[in-house]
């Protein structure tokens, strides 16, 4: 199994930046790519950027392209997502997801879930 972990969620001014790391344990070796999503209250969840071990196409949904960034460690088996010009309707739970056989845009495509780390975006 694939446990993962969220970190570097917090409260942050609009305009500025956070960065939010994803780490992953336990059967690693099995995780093919990784994947960034959000939600906010009410709203359904958003695919945000994916990223595969192999360095394969990069993955970005056209709500955060040029703001968000996603970069990998495979050493360290971890994921981040670099948040800049933060505004508050980024306000959310930010969670990652890892998959054994692809990344993509829905759900469908991961294995495993963290629990998400909250962002919160101040006027």
């Amino acid at each position: 199994q694939v446990q993962l972990v969220e970190s570097g969620g917090g409260l942050v001014q609009a305009g500025g930046s956070l960065i939010l790391s994803c780490a992953a344990s336990g059967r690693t070796f099995s995780i093919v790519g990784m994947g960034w999503f959000r939600q906010a209250p009410g709203k359904e969840r958003e695919f945000l950027a994916a990223i595969t071990w192999s360095g394969g196409p990069i993955y970005y949904a056209d709500s955060v392209k040029g703001r968000f960034t996603i970069s990998r460690d495979n050493a360290k088996n971890t994921v981040y997502l670099q948040m800049n010009s933060l505004k508050p309707e980024d306000t959310a739970v930010y969670g990652c997801a890892a998959s054994t056989s692809g990344v993509g845009s829905r759900d469908s495509s991961y294995d495993y879930w963290g629990q998400g780390t909250q962002v919160t975006v101040s006027s």
